[in-house]
């Protein structure tokens, strides 16, 4: 049921954030640990394991964006700098729809997170091991950085 609906909210949720933003610019982490394993999360309100993040709001920087969605998501605090791979446009969203990739290797997990109305699954798995269901542009993006696969400018 929430796979039939998930066309409808994206339209919906992108329609209130055209209205109210214009442009909408998002922040995602590629989040890896001293094993090489990656976070992933699942969200609610859409199917698929996805990089951690969101949107980033009025009045807040890219790196403010960052820190937190990180803590919001997956209970992750920066120890060290976060490096910007690439700014993306996710045209499958909206021709509006911008994302910047992060990656993150210097963090801690004081616990892992607790799931919530958001977020109902997270974890680190290894890259040879990710759940079925990971978005194809997320698999993308792990090619690129862990890879070497060829940037590309879209999500």
């Amino acid at each position: 049921m929430r796979r039939a609906g998930e066309p409808v909210l994206r339209r919906v949720l992108h329609l209130w954030w055209r209205l109210s933003r214009g442009l909408t610019l998002g922040v995602r982490a590629l989040v890896i640990d001293p094993d090489g394993r990656v976070f992933l999360v699942r969200h609610s309100y859409v199917s698929g394991w996805y990089l951690p993040g969101g949107g980033v709001e009025i009045g807040e920087t890219l790196g403010d964006a960052l820190v937190r969605e990180l803590r919001e998501e997956g209970n992750l605090h920066l120890t060290g700098a976060a490096t910007l791979h690439g700014v993306y446009l996710n045209a499958r969203v909206s021709r509006r729809d911008h994302v910047a990739l992060f990656v993150v290797r210097d963090f801690v997990q004081p616990a892992p997170p607790r799931p919530n109305r958001e977020i109902v699954a997270a974890g680190f798995f290894p890259v040879d091991a990710l759940p079925a269901d990971t978005t194809r542009g997320t698999r993308a993006r792990l090619a690129e950085v862990l890879d070497g696969a060829p940037v590309t400018e879209h999500w």
